[in-house]
């Protein structure tokens, strides 16, 4: 008899106790699984073409995260509709730090509100790093009887018709910065829209346009030729190839301190513990002398941030370049 209450016993309790076993099991494998993340490859979105500034900090990173979390970082392009459409191809994808994004101000910030996109930069995804910038550059022809800023202001002011002036782009955070300088000294500067700072560097030499808002990288060799000049730049301090040239903050416009960052990002809701342990692999990899060395070839400008000051930062540049994009996009 006692045996037979005992095996009941043991009946009853069989499963509550397997519920119990499985649940804290499943429990096990996604704690492990997150403690040990990465346990496969993950992707990295770039939502632009190869070649470009996104591409290249990308696969730099994608390089390094490989080496130092032993599981390779694979980089996927899916360009178009200004870096919207990889970037909605993330928020799709489960939260679980397999799936990334090359994140940043043009496909973040400003194609979403130029191209009415319904992409939410601040619900649609997590935050992670900061991966840095180029800064813009006010670059004019060399035969313009221009010295410095001053001289330029001065120069667009006497111009009966104002003064041409050429971005890559329209929307592009180049054509922002050089609005903004424009509305705030008051000048007639006609903004001319370029499919890339290629065409308007040769539109520039060519004389068809006076000026133009762009990356040093871009118009370096001609920089350097004597054939452009640069009045001001929009980094944080003087570069070390350019030491004559004065930044914006320093001429007495610090609101023109800005780089074209970019940065990565998950989907929403991937884990802290993620987020953290990415971040500060990224970080690491920012200051790893060989990234250094080439990050300074493009005078990319970066910051030691945690993800939630660069989350912070994210926000901030929303709340600044979102009435300027939508002023853009009234205008045409």
């Amino acid at each position: 008899m006692k045996n037979k209450q005992g095996l009941s016993f043991w009946r009853a309790a069989l499963p509550l106790g397997l519920t119990f076993w499985l649940a804290l099991g499943a429990f096990s494998a996604a704690a492990q699984s997150t403690q040990e993340w990465p346990l496969r490859p993950v992707k990295i979105v770039v939502p632009y073409s190869a070649g470009g500034t996104a591409d290249n900090l990308g696969r730099l990173m994608a390089d390094y995260l490989s080496n130092s979390l032993k599981q390779p970082f694979i980089i996927d392009n899916k360009g178009g509709a200004g870096g919207t459409l990889g970037s909605m191809q993330v928020t799709k994808s489960a939260p679980d730090g397999y799936s990334l994004v090359v994140s940043g101000i043009g496909s973040h910030v400003i194609a979403p509100i130029l191209l009415g996109s319904s992409m939410n930069p601040m619900k649609d995804f997590t935050h992670i790093a900061l991966l840095g910038g180029p800064p813009s550059a006010l670059v004019i022809n060399a035969d313009l009887p221009v010295k410095d800023l001053k001289g330029f202001i001065a120069y667009v002011n006497a111009a009966p018709k104002g003064l041409s002036w050429g971005s890559p782009g329209l929307g592009t955070h180049a054509q922002l910065i050089g609005e903004l300088f424009a509305v705030g000294n008051k000048l007639n500067l006609v903004h001319i829209s370029y499919k890339g700072a290629g065409p308007a560097v040769m539109d520039l030499l060519g004389g068809q346009i006076q000026a133009g808002f762009m990356t040093l990288r871009s118009a370096a060799s001609h920089i350097h030729s004597g054939k452009l000049r640069v009045l001001a730049i929009t980094s944080t301090k003087r570069l070390k190839d350019y030491p004559n040239v004065p930044t914006f903050a320093e001429l007495g416009y610090p609101k023109l301190t800005a780089v074209t960052w970019f940065s990565l990002s998950g989907p929403a809701g991937l884990p802290k513990n993620i987020v953290t342990k990415l971040n500060q692999e990224v970080r690491n990899g920012l200051r790893n002398q060989n990234i250094r060395d080439q990050l300074a070839v493009e005078y990319i400008e970066t910051q030691d941030w945690d993800a939630d000051n660069f989350t912070q930062f994210f926000k901030s540049e929303i709340d600044l370049w979102s009435p300027l994009v939508r002023s853009v996009v009234q205008a045409k």
